[in-house]
């Protein structure tokens, strides 16, 4: 079976047609994808059980580097920022810098085949010869240049590095040896067969073929960067199977390597060719194993299973310090481990960015019935640089960066460096979360964030008669927070800051070059706790997964106004507010086929006092965002010390990452900032007060970020309606008091 990629998974059906027809299989043998149904297949798995597992949505999840359902932990999940591109780089006294960079996790996959072929590994006791059917796997070591043959040891380890694409996934070692994909060197492997078995009949099934038999001249720049799939996945001659043989290609020429969502498709093409040419199979193999004969074969391999029960769990390529901490996530003492406490362990280890390099591997206990579980490290990356940015038709664009330093002892250390440069908006943040094995799992966090939000610069490149908000906000914040996981989902969290803040605003919508601005300076403490999740599978314009985040904080602040020239007030004041606050957050999505329905709820209950004037009261209250560039604008009736909102979002994919969406959201302020005579903040308790908001757009899911072209409603008599093109993310900082 020859490699393809995706494509490979039409072996499924051609395996299908050979074993209802009767025909025997007594060897197999692949490279990659031909080398995964191979080893799956020898595992003793049937046609159709491999065609449930890759027509699953558990399949894709793998393919994709998503975590498994039900083991998505929450605790390491950072705060979204506006990047789309990550850059792994290792350091050491050795080598020195390093690039250690894939495209894709594997994450899910490597445990996922650990766990699949843990027991069958343990009954042929690592020898290919003994399982239900004769195996072997290729695989390619790039430094002697050379292909593979793997024919015993871990049967998960080897079929997954015979598809290890370069630069696509992490390799795996075998045997001390790091090794590729196995179509580097030998994407059919109908000699391997010859050589290792010498069968009386080989039947090559060749999912790949040549794309081109000339030149793609005015196709070439387009097709470049696929040139790597191309020289490993489409080189199969069909000359290498015997006159005495059946050759078997499919037409899969509709079908990518990348097709895997298509895996029914694919299985059907491999059933129906070989459907085609099973005569001329059935006249050259005249021995027949009944479909019941191959069913008690399978049964009695699947029988010889030793109980799936972990006695120890060791690491490999740590320190004794650092064993101690991953230990802890695997506390159980004095019985063993079961499977789902193993899978809960590994894949809170992997939730930090840090662990993506270690690779699972169940073996054969040599004491007990059962298994033992090891995780190995591979080069690890102890430097991430992060790239982004958003480009859009108003004075929004900016660039992205973000750099992430690890440190792994007793404890585990990430610094974190984030930088965002734009007109209207600059942020530095400075974090060094410190991770203690101490009651399970607790982290602290000090913390330096500097924002600063130039509205006036805000401008539209499509309206010009836009009208500008004279505001610029510069926000500090210092100080630390702890936390600790609440189950799978939640976490909760403890933090105490220092705020000094400093706003200057005009007064008045008209603003001139001579006018000064009002300063307010606002210094003090923050304290609060929080519980929060967030499973959104997208950092924005998501369409499933659910986000919660309650907060309960104090503040005690002094407010220090400088009036401007627009201001009517005479002389500096200097007041003493405190004030508690708590608040609701909860948006959640629920999918159908292509439509997708969620809800945003935001609720906000404080004592907050009024501060010295209205504009300054309605700065610094809290706000809703329902939409991308709600935080980019300045709007005093969605602004208010106590509000409930409820919007309700609708999603359209109108094909696979082309979104449209519609979207409606009621504001209801509890209390009013009203603007009084003397611009002072005054308190209306109207409850008959409620405005509104939408948007209409159309989001394209790219791998720069979306891609969104909109138009916004607010109930705002300045600026109601505006148009807004984007690419990549608009995601800013939450302010110091939010």
């Amino acid at each position: 079976m020859s490699g393809g990629g995706a494509k490979g998974i039409a072996h499924i059906g051609v395996i299908k047609a050979l074993e209802e027809n009767e025909i025997p299989i007594d060897y197999v043998v692949g490279t990659s994808m031909g080398g995964i149904v191979a080893g799956f297949y020898a595992a003793g798995w049937s046609p159709q059980q491999m065609e449930a597992v890759v027509t699953s949505e558990e399949f894709m999840g793998w393919i994709s580097g998503k975590l498994d359902k039900g083991y998505n932990y929450y605790y390491n999940k950072h705060d979204d920022h506006p990047s789309f591109l990550k850059l792994n780089l290792s350091l050491d006294s050795a080598s020195g810098l390093n690039l250690n960079s894939s495209l894709a996790s594997d994450l899910s996959l490597n445990f996922a085949f650990a766990e699949r072929m843990a027991q069958p590994t343990s009954i042929c006791r690592g020898n290919f010869d003994s399982l239900m059917v004769p195996l072997r796997v290729v695989a390619a070591d790039i430094f002697t240049q050379s292909k593979v043959i793997l024919r015993r040891g871990s049967l998960s380890d080897a079929i997954r590095a015979t598809h290890t694409v370069p630069f696509f996934y992490n390799p795996v070692k075998v045997d001390g040896k790091y090794l590729f994909d196995g179509g580097i060197y030998d994407n059919f492997p109908v000699d391997v067969m010859q050589t290792e078995f010498q069968p009386d009949i080989v039947i090559g099934s060749n999912v790949s073929s040549k794309v081109y038999d000339v030149y793609p001249t005015g196709q070439d720049e387009k097709l470049i960067s696929k040139s790597l799939l191309f020289m490993l996945l489409d080189k199969s001659d069909p000359a290498l199977v015997p006159t005495s043989g059946v050759y078997l290609q499919p037409n899969l020429q509709p079908f990518s390597a990348f097709d895997f969502a298509r895996a029914s498709e694919l299985i059907d093409s491999g059933y129906q060719h070989t459907l085609r040419q099973i005569e001329e199979i059935k006249a050259k193999i005249a021995r027949r194993t009944t479909c019941e004969a191959v069913f008690e074969r399978r049964n009695q391999f699947a029988n010889q299973n030793p109980p799936f029960v972990i006695h120890q769990v060791s690491f490999e390529g740590f320190s004794p310090r650092q064993q101690r901490y991953l230990g802890s996530f695997f506390r159980v003492r004095d019985q063993p481990l079961t499977l789902s406490q193993i899978k809960q362990g590994y894949y809170q280890i992997v939730s930090d960015d840090f662990f993506k390099n270690i690779h699972p591997q169940f073996t054969p206990s040599t004491l007990y019935q059962g298994f033992d579980f090891r995780l190995s490290r591979r080069p690890q990356n102890n430097f991430q640089i992060d790239f982004g940015g958003v480009m859009a038709t108003r004075s929004l664009s900016g660039i992205f960066l973000g750099l992430n330093y690890y440190r792994f002892k007793q404890t585990l250390l990430h610094g974190n460096l984030n930088l965002f440069a734009g007109t209207f908006y600059r942020t530095a943040q400075i974090k060094a979360r410190i991770d203690l094995p101490i009651a399970g799992q607790f982290y602290v966090e000090p913390e330096a964030t500097f924002n600063d939000w130039s509205f006036l610069e805000g401008k539209d490149i499509i309206f010009k008669k836009t009208i500008p908000t004279a505001l610029d906000r510069i926000d500090r914040k210092i100080g630390i927070t702890a936390g600790r996981p609440m189950g799978r989902k939640y976490k909760l969290s403890a933090g105490f800051h220092y705020l000094n803040n400093t706003d200057r605003y005009s007064n008045t919508e008209t603003f001139l070059s001579s006018d000064t601005l009002d300063r307010l300076k606002l210094t003090g403490i923050r304290t609060g706790v929080a519980i929060q999740t967030n499973d959104l599978n997208r950092k924005q314009y998501s369409n499933q997964g659910k986000a919660f985040l309650f907060q309960a904080d104090y503040f005690d602040m002094e407010e220090n106004l400088t009036p401007g020239s627009t201001s009517i007030l005479a002389g500096e004041s200097i007041n003493r507010r405190s004030w508690i606050r708590a608040r609701l957050t909860v948006e959640q999505y629920f999918r159908r086929g292509v439509y997708s329905s969620g809800y945003l709820v935001d609720l906000v209950v404080s004592n907050q006092p009024t501060f010295s004037n209205y504009l300054g009261s309605v700065i610094n209250a809290p706000g809703f965002y329902p939409m991308q560039d709600s935080r980019t604008l300045l709007l005093p009736r969605f602004r208010s010390y106590n509000f409930a909102a409820i919007g309700w979002r609708n999603v359209f994919t109108i094909r696979q990452n082309l979104d449209l969406r519609l979207e409606g959201y009621v504001y209801k302020p509890l209390q009013r900032i009203a603007n009084g005579p003397l611009q002072d903040a005054q308190i209306s308790n109207d409850l008959s007060q409620i405005y509104l908001a939408g948007m209409a757009s159309v989001v394209f899911h790219s791998t720069v970020g979306p891609i969104s072209l909109s138009m916004n409603y607010y109930d705002d008599k300045n600026n109601p309606l505006g148009v807004l093109a984007h690419v990549g993310f608009m995601l800013y900082q939450k302010t110091s008091t939010e």
